[in-house]
């Protein structure tokens, strides 16, 4: 009787009930113990907290939910188990060919694969239609476990050279899992679904590229397939419907088309901003300006090269050394800055400071270069060479929540005149890797814990993702076509100031370290003004679009007056362009559309005798026609960018 009351399972389910069982149980038995509806819809379980297979032998009390499709945590499983029938459906097509890594990724999942043969877009229809055979047979998906040393053996004897090696640093003598599905089997931990049915139909194979084995471009190059997975047809239609909006809104192609800014070779990463992309750039880096002076910040300017001892202290040197561009000369060596922080603090450091000066807030639209492998790069998201619109606050520890406030409001007001209504915030705790004390980590996490709670946003946990010196609060920005960024990011230190010996005097007349809180806004201007382009797709609000008014003829008896009211116009301030060429009127409006000009002021010869103006605004084909003052104060207001108007 002991025996049997000591081999009594006790399963707590979310909703607080528990139920008994009289010995070890499966997730699947739990399923079908509280119906048959749930137990056809289970994929896996959610065993104390961490995702585990349906068929795992519970042997003792333990709290369980069973995730089904309605579940956020099951795209992943779902995605991961679409990896791996698409490499069993490559090996059944293209025999011999080697599979490697696969994982899932936001969105969806990708395979790497070693096979002499390139493959081709026509073979992903192929691929995909086997994946759905696959799913169709019903495989049952087995968990295994396995001796290393025989996994090893196994996979080498079937060629897979590359599994092996993933196997081969596993330690010694530690115990594996593989799954197996039909003739396809692969190293992995799991969890999986039941059967390859479970994955339905929502699925979508959608490009190739190259990927260095491991990453390291000193290996060998191996070919990616990338997917995408959702938990139903409306979600998937839904994706490829953003991914179809991402192409038109690409900021690449809508650079070029607007002539906004170039790249090339002989300075990778690095953009060449023509005309119309600086005026942008000059427009949005004005506009933050205003806002930071009225936000009583001062605005500093640090040297772009400074002494690699320097970076020494501050500990850049140690984390970000591969990323830093180095110089050598007159028997030193310089670094041209990853980042602005230890500069601010030499500032900060050079006289005294009184408590009666904190909070000192401390900014620089900061010229920063940071080596990105060639691969990596990717239009303005991903440079080389960028400006920050950078800020240090110095302060004490009693004035973080007030600061964090502040900073908060500052934030959310520019992304709203900006077009972004919808932001995510997320707290990150501490890296694995991370300079400073734990107890001083301790101290940063609950000051910025508190500081967040004040706000009144709500926030989610980002575990692990916090900065090389302290907790970070991140803001993501969701554009038109539902995708996040991630821009704006308030950090609170307690390390740099440290190290970097920064006092001030307080008022018992003895010397303390400041606070230092790391904020940027947008953070890369050249990145966010990506977003913008993507989030606008390039028909930028007037106040900020390179050309805001284009005064074009219809016939040329009404050049004079076009020209005049051109003028009228830039002596207004307004960035205004005159067309007079010999071309029909239609041609001329496709040519601005295409070029995103927000007005254009049509005129003809009853415009010109008339004193009037025939207005057109992107994207309408109706025409307004009104006098020729009413046009250009209503440009005029529309010009002011939010933070004067």
């Amino acid at each position: 009787m002991d025996q049997a009351v000591s081999s009594a399972v006790t399963i707590s389910l979310p909703d607080g009930s528990r139920r008994e069982f009289d010995g070890p149980v499966t997730g699947a038995d739990i399923a079908s113990d509280i119906g048959p509806g749930l137990a056809k819809t289970a994929l896996a379980m959610r065993l104390n907290g961490e995702q585990a297979d349906l068929s795992l032998l519970i042997t003792e009390d333990a709290d369980v939910a069973i995730i089904t499709r309605q579940d956020e945590d099951a795209l992943e499983l779902l995605r991961h188990d679409c990896a791996h029938i698409m490499a069993e459906a490559v090996q059944e097509l293209y025999p011999g060919t080697q599979v490697t890594i696969g994982p899932a990724i936001e969105d969806g999942f990708y395979y790497d694969f070693a096979r002499d043969e390139p493959f081709t877009p026509e073979d992903l229809d192929d691929i995909e239609a086997r994946m759905r055979e696959i799913v169709a047979r019903d495989e049952e998906i087995v968990r295994e476990e396995w001796d290393r040393d025989d996994a090893i053996v196994f996979f080498q004897s079937k060629g897979e050279d590359y599994k092996a090696e993933i196997i081969s640093d596993i330690p010694q003598g530690e115990t594996i899992s593989l799954y197996r599905q039909g003739d396809f089997i692969d190293l992995c931990r799991g969890p999986h679904l039941p059967s390859t049915k479970k994955l339905g139909d929502a699925f979508r194979l959608t490009r190739l590229a190259g990927a260095y084995w491991r990453g390291d471009s000193n290996n060998e190059m191996l070919q990616r397939i990338y997917g995408t997975c959702w938990r139903d047809k409306k979600e998937l239609k839904t994706y490829l419907h953003r991914i179809e909006e991402a192409e038109k809104r690409d900021h690449r192609r809508i650079g070029r088309e607007m002539d906004l800014f170039h790249f090339q070779d002989e300075a990778a990463g690095m953009p060449f901003w023509h005309d119309k992309g600086w005026t942008i750039y000059r427009e949005l880096q004005d506009y933050i300006r205003r806002k930071l002076f009225v936000g009583g910040y001062q605005e500093v300017n640090t040297p772009q090269m400074v002494d690699r001892t320097l970076w020494e202290k501050s500990g850049h040197a140690d984390k970000f050394a591969e990323h830093m561009y180095q110089v050598e000369s007159e028997e030193r060596t310089f670094a041209i800055k990853p980042m602005n922080c230890p500069c601010h603090v030499q500032i900060f450091n050079h006289g005294l400071v009184s408590y009666r000066d904190l909070p000192l807030r401390m900014a620089e639209f900061g010229s920063c270069h940071r080596y990105e492998p060639s691969g990596a790069l990717h239009g303005l998201m991903r440079v080389r060479s960028f400006v920050q619109d950078d800020a240090h606050i110095f302060c004490t520890e009693d004035q973080i929540t007030e600061e964090t406030v502040a900073f908060t409001n500052l934030l959310l007001s520019v992304y709203k005149d900006l077009g972004f209504e919808e932001v995510e915030v997320k707290f990150a705790d501490r890296p694995e890797v991370r300079a400073g004390e734990d107890h001083v980590w301790d101290k940063a996490e609950q000051s910025l814990l508190d500081a967040i709670k004040a706000t009144g946003l709500d926030y989610d946990l980002n575990p692990g993702e916090g900065a090389f010196y302290g907790p970070k609060i991140e803001f993501h920005l969701k554009d038109t076509i539902g995708r996040s960024w991630q821009c704006g990011t308030l950090q609170v230190d307690f390390v740099l100031p440290e190290r970097l010996d920064a006092n001030y005097i307080g008022e018992d007349n003895a010397r303390h370290r400041p606070v230092m809180l790391h904020r940027a806004i947008l953070g890369s201007l050249e990145r966010f003004i990506g977003i913008l382009i993507e989030h606008h797709a390039g028909r930028f609000p007037l106040w900020l679009a390179p050309t805001q008014v284009v005064v074009a003829t219809i016939i040329s008896d009404a050049d004079d007056y076009a020209e005049d009211v051109c003028n009228q116009l830039r002596a207004a301030g307004i960035r205004a362009e005159l067309d007079t060429r010999n071309e029909k009127i239609n041609y001329k409006v496709r040519d601005h559309s295409l070029q995103k000009v927000p007005a254009l002021f049509i005129i003809g010869r009853k415009e010109a005798e008339e004193g009037t103006l025939s207005v057109r605004r992107l994207g309408s084909k109706d025409q307004t026609v009104i006098s020729r003052q009413e046009a250009i104060d209503a440009v005029l207001a529309e010009a002011q960018a939010p933070d004067a108007a």
